[in-house]
């Protein structure tokens, strides 16, 4: 395996299991300045919205989430890369049922001072029935 898509691959771990603690400086260290998060029937999601977004989720009182990443494809070319993933995210606020979605993401990663972030993001995730 290429040395960039082992760090990758360990960027998708440390992004899960950062996800998964609430732990946001480090998600917020993942992801470029001028990120652009996209979803479906929103708007675009830049670093500012998502920084305040996350750290609503994290605060006491905020929801659990879980998820698991299956990466489908990286692909590397110079200081870029994509990656394809199928998703699983299931949120759980307190007091109420665990939520699920699942779909797939196409992420595009750039490479800053020798280390990966997140540029661009399309999350196709929808909700999750009866898996």
């Amino acid at each position: 395996m290429h040395d960039d898509e082992a760090q990758i691959r360990q960027f998708v771990t440390t992004w899960m299991a950062a996800t998964r603690a609430g732990d946001v400086d480090t998600v917020l260290s993942l992801v470029a300045d001028d990120v652009v998060f996209l979803a479906p029937g929103r708007p675009p999601m830049g670093k500012d919205e998502f920084t305040a977004v996350s750290k609503a989720q994290a605060a006491p009182g905020g929801p659990a989430v879980d998820g698991v990443s299956d990466i489908q494809e990286i692909q590397v070319l110079g200081d870029w890369a994509f990656m394809w993933t199928k998703l699983v995210v299931t949120v759980t606020p307190p007091g109420a049922p665990p939520q699920k979605r699942a779909g797939h993401t196409l992420t595009v990663l750039r490479k800053e001072a020798g280390r990966w972030v997140i540029a661009r993001d399309a999350n196709l995730l929808a909700p999750a029935t009866g898996r």
